[in-house]
């Protein structure tokens, strides 16, 4: 009698198929193919331990999702562990200083930021008085190009340390 030719070869498709699901992973470094890899593993094992082939799609699927909800977190916890926590980009520009380079006309105007780059700016809805050159601001929104500004608030939220 011979053997179902699906069996007989399954191993060469889990070979594939993990293969695939490591160079995914080398691309995305996720750890979803590499969980999902492993648990192709577990399929190849139980095919080479003579467990029909549908069992084996169970092993491997099973073995993924198990290790997807309780491997991948905290190994994505341990690779994020050492992160900068220093705010980047718009996120960073939130609360600094500005000092107004060209007087608001309209509620538009320009500002050289704590950072020295000079934005354009519109002033924060409920500021009635318009900034002169000069005048300390503080940014509140970026929409798109354009600094949202007001007068800084009583307590300093801006990243820059004032002198006591």
């Amino acid at each position: 009698m011979q053997p179902d030719v699906l069996t007989s070869w399954a191993w060469v498709f889990w070979l594939a198929l993990i293969l695939v699901f490591l160079v995914i992973e080398v691309l995305s470094l996720s750890f979803v193919f590499l969980m999902l890899a492993v648990g192709s593993l577990g399929g190849l094992i139980a095919g080479l331990l003579g467990v029909p082939w549908y069992f084996e799609f169970v092993v491997a699927a099973v073995l993924s999702l198990l290790l997807l909800f309780f491997v991948r977190p905290p190994l994505l916890r341990l690779t994020h562990r050492g992160a900068d926590p220093t705010r980047s980009n718009i996120p960073a520009l939130i609360g600094t200083s500005a000092t107004v380079v060209i007087a608001f006309d309209e509620g538009r105007g320009q500002v050289k930021l704590a950072n020295g780059e000079t934005w354009t700016a519109r002033l924060a809805d409920g500021v009635s008085a318009a900034p002169i050159e000069g005048d300390r601001l503080q940014v509140d929104a970026i929409d798109g190009a354009t600094a949202v500004v007001s007068p800084p608030s009583a307590p300093s939220t801006s990243t820059e340390k004032s002198a006591p």
